[in-house]
């Protein structure tokens, strides 16, 4: 889990939630997948290596992603959340508009195509 040499890092789920976000951002942003969970040594070795970054997590609105942003909250509390609609579930399947309205409101530039 190689971390690039950029200030903000989002934190999802798969790699359809992935690509999804990679369609939407306009600046240069390190997206780690966790494929859904994450054992606690791959989660202290990832927030060691996140420590001084802006860290985004965006994960489904579903039971599993629940569970993965709790163990955020309490391994990096330093994190800050983003938030799907719940009508929407996962991530891969929100709109690509309701994505860069999210990402936008923590300040994460977007391709304007999607606003």
């Amino acid at each position: 889990m190689a971390v690039m040499d950029v200030d903000k890092v989002i934190i999802v789920e798969g790699k359809s939630d992935k690509r999804k976000v990679e369609t939407v951002i306009n600046e240069p942003v390190e997206i780690i997948c966790t494929n859904g969970t994450l054992s606690l040594s791959k989660l202290d070795e990832l927030v060691e290596n996140l420590y001084f970054k802006e860290v985004y997590v965006l994960v489904d609105a579903d039971e599993a992603g629940e569970k993965l942003r709790k163990q955020f909250k309490r391994e990096f509390p330093e994190a800050s959340h983003l938030y799907i609609d719940k009508m929407y579930r996962e991530v891969a399947a929100a709109p690509d508009q309701h994505i860069a309205s999210v990402l936008l409101s923590a300040n994460i530039d977007v391709q304007t195509k999607f606003l």
